[in-house]
């Protein structure tokens, strides 16, 4: 019934769609971005900077070639208190990442800096991983998980 309502009801399809203002805007933001090369040397420079900042504090990521920065947590329930501590008391938003999207077991947060971060946030993010990693018993040296 679900699948039904999801590819016939016509007011399902049209209000899924984006409206013409949001469609035009990243319409620009391509075109820009296809032009600009100093948005995408400030994001891959803050990237770099994040990953230095994590690895002078000891808190390893899960090596990548790419900006987004992926930090073990292990289990899910410590993975959902890191992002939601993070939020609560330090304001700054993790994409917690769970099964089965990755496999049991290997719960992460992801970090995905961009050019409108600065060095300050960059290193209040930092502050605030390694005050919630105490919180809630995650090892700050290494991915080993504390119980």
């Amino acid at each position: 019934m679900v699948d039904a309502v999801r590819s016939f009801a016509p007011g399902f399809i049209f209000t899924s769609s984006l409206p013409p203002a949001i469609a035009t805007g990243a319409y620009a933001s391509i075109r820009y971005l296809k032009t600009s090369q100093q948005d995408r040397r400030m994001h891959q420079e803050r990237s770099q900077q994040l990953k230095d900042l994590l690895t002078e504090s000891g808190i390893e990521d899960m090596s990548s070639d790419t900006h987004n920065i992926l930090i073990l947590m292990g289990s899910p329930d410590r993975c959902k208190r890191v992002a939601a501590r993070l939020l609560s008391k330090h304001q700054v938003y993790v994409q917690p990442i769970h099964f089965p999207t990755v496999p049991r077991g290997t719960d992460r947060i992801r970090l995905t800096p961009g050019p409108q971060h600065s060095v300050e946030m960059l290193e209040q993010l930092v502050a605030g991983l390694k005050d919630v990693f105490r919180e809630v018993g995650h090892s700050v040296r290494g991915s080993e998980v504390l119980d």
